[in-house]
């Protein structure tokens, strides 16, 4: 008798993909939940906390959308069997 070939189970979940996905859904969550950072205090530099707190944000995103790329990129790699660097 032969073997079947193996069948693939879709994409696994693994701790990577867990932060991954955490990194991308931390900015939605934050904004969302306006009850949080609907205040004017404390002001910085002037600026009441309800703009300077979504600006902040802008700059949190940016990171972790750069944290979530890198490693989905090593993800990658180690899926293929290149290993990670």
């Amino acid at each position: 008798m032969s073997q079947a070939p193996e069948v693939s189970r879709g994409p696994m979940v693994t701790p990577v993909r867990v932060v991954i996905g955490l990194c991308l859904a931390a900015p939605f969550v934050a904004m969302l939940w306006v009850g949080s950072y609907a205040k004017t205090d404390p002001a910085f530099i002037g600026i009441p906390f309800f703009y300077w707190y979504q600006m902040a944000w802008v700059l949190i995103s940016t990171v972790l959308t750069v944290i979530a790329y890198k490693l989905w990129q090593r993800d990658q790699r180690a899926r293929r069997g290149g290993g990670a660097k």
